[in-house]
């Protein structure tokens, strides 16, 4: 106090706090929203210097328009079977979303992250990229493993934490990993998948090998330091790797502002870093793999890291743990504008020719039976409060090569009191 008193001619100075547009209770308004048209967005060649592709990190990329038709440069022009493909995959992925959802609320798992709204995210990705490139994902992109025929019941034992687990309930449900599948252990602290894939995408390099790394995390993650540090590698040592972002408006209970959105896109925190830029419209199946294709061409030509921001919505709550409607107006995603990735890639094949409604009912049904079958072999394993408890002795497993002795009494020790207790 005694300083502004000496400086009664300058203002207090006041620190901004980002808030969102609409809270519980108000009306949710997207009109700020620039959309370009689809189609509108130059796709360069993938050589070029991402100086002159700036532009690029501030628009959005489309390619399917409102009636469903693929136009423009970015049009990947793939073939209908791909396309149904992609569609089957995604309906899956909601299909199984939907049931293990139930699941956790009937208690027999502790929690569950769903992807509504951002299937393609993970989906469109994975068609694009090849099946040996290494996935280091964030807990909403289980397309990837669907995508790549990652045996359901396995998926479903892991969010049971059940007898069937091969992480041996060491891991949160949804906290996937796969080796052999390309999907690398999710972590909860999500920041960290982008050092550990730029770090992963430089050893593929050293070694001479082709394959490439892509890594995900959510916009809230981007204020965190591994993110800096990660990007800086990728930029200095041009590593091969795709560093999606998916901004989905919402960081749990925190919106995107607290990162930086009210800024600048997410897509331009490339050009500070000399690298592209692209910017997405998340929920365009078509547009998100014509970027990730373009940023692999790039990764596998040697021209350095790609960030693609994947512009999208999260339309259910966190988690299983989150109630969205405290902090964020009602049905909020259901008015988002760019719509419903499934459906937008419905229309296409429809538009095409390709497929129809009763196709449509006949797929979602069978969906429905493969979960169903999934489900009734992984609780045949145990649901949470339902299962056997894992072997005492996998607890000192995995962890060292050659047990230290000190453990090895302790296992041992373990071993003959759960003995005793039967």
């Amino acid at each position: 106090m005694k300083r502004q008193k000496e400086r009664p001619n300058r203002p207090a100075l006041a620190l901004h706090v980002p808030e969102p547009d609409a809270r519980p209770g108000d009306e949710v308004d997207f009109s700020h929203i620039e959309i370009p048209a689809a189609g509108s967005v130059m796709r360069p060649d993938v050589a070029v210097a991402p100086s002159e592709i700036r532009d690029l990190a501030y628009t959005l990329i489309r390619v399917l328009d409102d009636e469903g038709k693929a136009v423009g440069p970015w049009d990947p022009r793939l073939d209908p079977e791909t396309l149904r493909r992609m569609l089957r995959d995604m309906m899956m992925v909601r299909v199984y979303d939907d049931r293990m959802y139930r699941a956790q609320r009937q208690g027999k798992t502790s929690f569950y992250m769903k992807c509504t709204g951002e299937e393609a995210v993970a989906v469109a990705a994975a068609h694009a990229l090849d099946r040996e490139d290494m996935c280091f994902p964030t807990y909403r992109q289980q397309g990837i493993l669907v995508a790549r025929d990652y045996p359901l019941t396995e998926m479903m034992c892991q969010v049971y934490s059940n007898a069937g687990d091969k992480l041996k309930g060491r891991q949160l449900p949804i906290m996937y990993s796969d080796r052999e599948h390309g999907f690398f252990t999710i972590s909860g602290n999500l920041g960290t998948q982008y050092p550990q894939a730029v770090g992963w995408g430089m050893a593929s390099a050293i070694k001479g090998d082709s394959r490439i790394a892509a890594a995900w995390i959510g916009d809230g993650a981007t204020a965190e330091g591994d993110f800096h540090n990660a990007v800086t590698f990728a930029a200095v040592y041009r590593a091969p790797v795709i560093l999606n972002i998916v901004n989905n408006q919402w960081a749990i209970s925190t919106f995107s502002g607290i990162a930086g959105a009210e800024l600048t896109t997410f897509a331009a925190r490339g050009v500070g870093y000399g690298i592209p830029g692209l910017r997405v419209d998340g929920n365009d199946p078509l547009a998100v793999y014509a970027a990730t294709s373009w940023a692999a061409d790039r990764a596998r030509s040697n021209l350095g890291p790609t960030i693609i921001e994947l512009f999208t919505y999260r339309v259910e709550g966190h988690s299983t743990s989150d109630d969205p409607s405290v902090y964020r107006p009602q049905n909020a995603g259901a008015k988002w504008p760019l719509g419903d990735p499934l459906e937008r890639l419905k229309a296409h094949l429809l538009g095409l020719g390709e497929w129809d409604e009763e196709r449509h009912a006949a797929l979602l049904d069978q969906l429905g039976e493969e979960v169903r079958a999934a489900q009734k072999q992984a609780e045949k394993q145990g649901t949470l409060g339902n299962s056997p408890a894992q072997d005492i002795p996998s607890m000192f497993d995995d962890v060292f090569e050659e047990l230290p002795w000190h453990l090895k009494e302790q296992r041992e020790q373990a071993i003959a009191e759960a003995g005793a207790k039967k």
